[in-house]
């Protein structure tokens, strides 16, 4: 691959500088005889504008992504705990909404971007950066790219959640009757907390949804207008010069 640095460069551009850069990096390495480094340049894909977002958001809060990763490893080791009967609810819910409150503070930071058109992201996309991140955090193979600022294309947390995800095997011997109990009632709690977060994540799902359909009638309403008040204009520019025709007829009669 080329310079670290330079590749590391293309993914902290704008979505519209992407390829064009991306090709006159692969064009000078060929140039350079480095044929491998350069078709691997030309092979990186341009990020998805949420994945585009995930990245600078990532890129300019450092604390705030290290607070989310960590968030993310207490959660895992909470869970862990839960399972295998050292942890309890309490402790699993809060660590799970810390997990979310990292999550969310680095989806505050990607609201602030703008597109290539100059236009706030819509909340569809604010949508797929939030789960971008979750799915970062809750899965160790998707987290490298993610914290690399290097995204290119948005993710989907595993199923219940993320929690799937987090669950570590337990072991098949050695457990007394006791431990059994609160293992049972660890898993109880455990699947209880996937249900909750689960069905306030349907929730938030189907708000975004909701608030989506508002926006898209609001901006077709909003086109319509523009549309009558164009014609409006048109009008009166079309009034204005049929009476200065007049005038000037009535002026040349004296």
């Amino acid at each position: 691959m080329a310079d670290d640095d330079a590749v590391d460069r293309l993914y902290g551009l704008a979505p519209g500088e992407f390829v064009p850069e991306r090709d006159a990096l692969a064009k000078a390495l060929r140039a350079d005889g480095r044929r491998e480094e350069a078709a691997a340049v030309k092979a990186l894909a341009k990020p998805t504008v949420g994945a585009w977002a995930v990245n600078q958001a990532i890129r300019s809060q450092p604390r705030r992504a290290r607070e989310l990763w960590a968030a993310a490893d207490a959660l895992a080791a909470a869970q862990a705990a839960v399972v295998e009967g050292r942890g309890s609810g309490t402790e699993l819910r809060s660590a799970a909404d810390a997990e979310r409150a990292a999550v969310e503070a680095l989806v505050d930071a990607a609201r602030g971007l703008l597109d290539d058109r100059g236009r706030d992201l819509s909340e569809t996309t604010i949508e797929r950066v939030r789960a971008t991140l979750h799915a970062a955090a809750v899965d160790p193979e998707a987290r490298a790219a993610v914290a690399a600022g290097r995204a290119e294309r948005e993710l989907e947390p595993p199923a219940l959640g993320g929690f799937g995800a987090l669950t570590p095997p337990v072991p098949a011997r050695g457990r007394s009757a006791r431990g059994d109990e609160r293992e049972e009632a660890g898993e109880r709690e455990a699947a209880a907390e996937r249900r909750r977060v689960e069905r306030e994540r349907r929730a938030a799902s189907r708000r975004v949804e909701q608030a989506q359909a508002v926006l898209d009638r609001a901006r077709g309403q909003t086109a319509k207008a523009q549309e009558r008040l164009d014609a409006a204009r048109e009008q009166e520019a079309e009034a204005a010069a049929q009476l200065d025709e007049a005038r000037a007829e009535l002026d040349a009669l004296g």
